[in-house]
């Protein structure tokens, strides 16, 4: 299935299903460049769905982001063929693309017919399920060509976006370019008289402009773009040496361990391709997909709380941009908040284009063919994950600029929508929030009741008390500027004791063995026999599924998609969340950490992959290594095994990737980026003889070589860290070497 993807490319589209019109705004498949197809004298053109292929080996270089492909190919008459192809979407310019095409007549002369394309007339058919809706978001503006020279312009059908490519062909024989062209897609032709054992080889340079990066003509920029490429060995040496100072920075060297090598390298790779520093200041955040298919519609989730630490330790000017998209929406989310009866800022669980909530209110059962409610919406824990993610690009990076222009307002407005849905209950004496949902999807409602939402969640309140708690750190840290942001949105001292007030009045449901529930009434469901249905069905993944095929609903058990009581520990350290609680007036018995893992874990069918990903990190955090290493291994593995049964080719998951590469980072070298300074407390896998990185924290680099029983840290400047509860310092440009077994290190 072929797939272009330009960041932020939305179109909106109506389909009529089932007597309701159902609109969605979908992540467009742009034209496809890649067509290069063949064929022997007049003979039908050559389908690899139909020939035998004899021979097959396609290699993705992690490292140049260099897309080989070679196979031989036997049509109908026994005519073998070997096809060689290179394909590369530049990193050093991504308006740019190329393809490497070669063929070998192994066995056989004739008359080669070669056809090139830019199709605009694709539609986005990428995810089954999505196919019965109205997906044709492309129409035909121009096209047209001559030689070698083809050039295509379409817009989408509803959102006026113009794209446009332009394609160029070389060929390393004398050979006669034509063009020919229909509505919304144009053709190059070459054909050529091979000898056998002869090889023809072409190449084909495309640049491809939207209207969402330039304000000119589209088509003149890809013309333009395409004038200053000499052939494909150019473009590929300037994306190679791209590539190679993405690398320098952001690559993670495992020793002693192939496997999860090339898997974060993957990881890694797939990040870079969703967003880096050359991408030209796009207007979007990342996708819970990437730039790699239409699953979920491309649109923007909380995914970014598991994806921002990877680009704030790496890559600071692309995290800014990507909480950039998060300001220039905040009016829109103050809308959605004002529409609900709520103040402040509320952003949408799914947002697209223009920071409308994208998530479906209705959704018809395939099986009854009945309409019911969809309550997903109602994860308003989005904004907590947007403010938390502000505070820690902040924290991070040492850029209190952003936080003075824009990341306090942020912020502010999203403490503001949080008091407004913070309400007094009379009978518990503390503060209650209500028609929410945690990060748990199975449970939307109570049993038997149709309004959605739970009161509550206990990620969420939490959450909410840690928001509240930066407030007063925020306003000192942009203390020069503070007065002019407080008058701006009207903040007043009424309002900010409020919060605080909220923040130590917030209600939790805790049982006596220091168990937090999920929500106010979790403990009242009934517990799943968990051994009946991984007996009748093994995979229990998306066990909401398999009990609504039983007539059954989720809402009715102690079953969990995912992380969601337990998330809050993946967020915040563990003495944080002490201090909540504690604040919250909260007193947990030792050991509750343990229990609560314990209890969760049970109950808990890791619909998510993220899910693993969490968990990971606390059974790291309670020294149960063991049972971390199997939990994280399997998310690292779960988009290359295509563990959710074919969702990968959907498009890869962004939040697990850079998860994945943040426990190696975080969990297991033990550099935690959470705190004012670094805190260093190491536990590699026992296959894992060393950790060997680079990161960014408050503006100084440090190099990292981490091992079961030393750790290595160069930093560029002076620096502090801590280790075992103490300050050590460590001078610039010098190795320092901290012995990890022994307590007494003195640097």
């Amino acid at each position: 299935y072929p797939g272009t993807y330009i960041t932020g490319l939305y179109n909106r589209l109506a389909t009529n299903i089932g007597g309701r019109e159902i609109c969605n705004e979908d992540f467009v498949n742009a034209p496809n460049w890649l067509t290069l197809r063949f064929k022997i004298e007049n003979e039908p053109w050559i389908d690899l769905n139909k020939v035998k292929i004899e021979k097959l080996n396609r290699c993705l270089n992690l490292k140049t982001g260099l897309l080989s492909r070679s196979m031989i190919v036997t049509d109908a008459k026994g005519r073998k063929t070997l096809v060689e192809s290179g394909r590369v979407a530049s990193m050093h310019n991504p308006h740019l693309a190329a393809i490497k095409y070669r063929l070998t007549a192994l066995n056989y002369p004739g008359l080669l017919r070669i056809t090139s394309a830019l199709d605009g007339t694709i539609i986005n058919e990428g995810v089954e399920r999505y196919k019965s809706l109205n997906s044709k978001h492309l129409e035909p503006v121009d096209q047209g060509g001559s030689t070698n020279f083809s050039f295509l312009r379409v817009k989408t059908n509803q959102s006026n976006i113009e794209i446009a490519e332009a394609a160029r062909l070389a060929c390393d024989k004398e050979v006669q370019f034509t063009v020919s062209s229909k509505p919304g897609i144009v053709h190059t032709h070459v054909q050529y008289e091979i000898k056998e054992g002869e090889s023809i080889e072409l190449q084909k340079i495309v640049s491809i402009f939207s209207s969402l990066e330039t304000n000119g003509d589209v088509l003149k920029e890809a013309k333009k773009a395409l004038e200053k490429i000499v052939d494909f060995n150019f473009l590929y040496s300037a994306s190679k040496r791209s590539w190679a100072g993405l690398w320098r920075k952001a690559d993670i060297k495992i020793e002693g361990d192939r496997m999860s090598q090339r898997l974060i390298r993957l990881h890694i790779y797939h990040l870079l391709v969703s967003a880096s520093p050359h991408n030209r200041k796009p207007d979007a955040g990342i996708t819970a997909r990437g730039l790699h298919g239409e699953a979920y519609r491309g649109h923007i989730f909380w995914d970014e709380l598991f994806i921002l630490p990877f680009y704030n330790i790496h890559f600071p000017e692309t995290a800014r941009q990507i909480l950039m998209y998060r300001y220039h929406r905040l009016e829109k989310a103050k809308e959605n908040a004002k529409e609900y009866g709520y103040k402040g800022a509320m952003f949408p669980w799914q947002s697209g284009s223009d920071g409308s909530e994208e998530t479906q209110v209705v959704h018809l059962n395939p099986v009854s063919g009945e309409w019911g409610d969809d309550h997903s919406s109602l994860q308003r824990h989005v904004s907590l994950a947007i403010a938390y993610n502000v505070w820690q690009y902040v924290n991070t990076t040492g850029d209190v600029d952003f936080m003075k222009n824009y990341g306090a307002e942020i912020v502010f407005e999203i403490a503001r929508f949080w008091a407004s849905k913070s309400e007094p209950d009379e009978n518990t004496g503390k503060y209650s929030i209500k028609s929410v949902m945690g990060p748990d999807e199975f449970h939307e409602s109570y049993p038997g009741d149709s309004q959605g939402g739970l009161t509550d969640n206990a990620y969420t309140n939490l959450m909410v008390a840690w928001l509240f708690g930066k407030v007063p750190e925020i306003i000192e840290m942009i203390r020069d500027d503070s007065g002019t942001i407080l008058e701006k949105i009207s903040l007043s001292e009424n309002e900010i004791q409020r919060w605080n007030d909220i923040q130590h009045g917030i209600n939790l449901v805790v049982n006596q063995e220091g168990i937090i529930s999920q929500y106010d009434g979790y403990f009242d469901l009934k517990e799943l026999d968990w051994n009946y249905y991984r007996k009748k069905y093994k995979n229990v993944y998306r066990m909401d599924r398999l009990l609504k095929a039983e007539g059954k609903s989720a809402d009715d058990f102690k079953v969990v998609k995912q992380a969601d009581t337990l998330m809050t520990f993946y967020n915040l350290t563990r003495e944080t969340v002490d201090k909540i609680l504690d604040d919250m007036g909260y007193e947990l018995p030792s050991g509750y950490i343990e229990k609560n893992l314990d209890y969760y874990l049970k109950r808990t069918s890791h619909g998510s992959t993220l899910s693993r990903v969490v968990h990971a990190q606390l059974a790291k955090l309670i020294g149960d290594d063991e049972l971390s290493w199997s939990l994280y291994s399997g998310a690292l593995s779960s988009d290359f095994d295509d563990v959710r049964d074919g969702t990968t080719a959907e498009g890869i998951h962004t939040g697990v990737m850079a998860g994945t590469i943040m426990i190696a980072l975080s969990t297991y070298a033990g550099i935690d980026i959470r705190g004012e300074v670094l805190n260093l407390n190491p536990g590699l896998p026992k296959n894992w003889k060393s950790v060997d990185l680079n990161i960014d924290f408050k503006g100084v680099n440090y190099h990292f070589n981490v091992k079961h029983d030393v750790c290595e840290i160069t930093p560029e400047k002076d620096s502090i860290i801590t280790f075992k509860k103490k300050t050590y310092r460590i001078a610039a440009n010098k190795k320092t070497t901290i012995n990890l077994k022994n307590v007494s290190n003195k640097l």
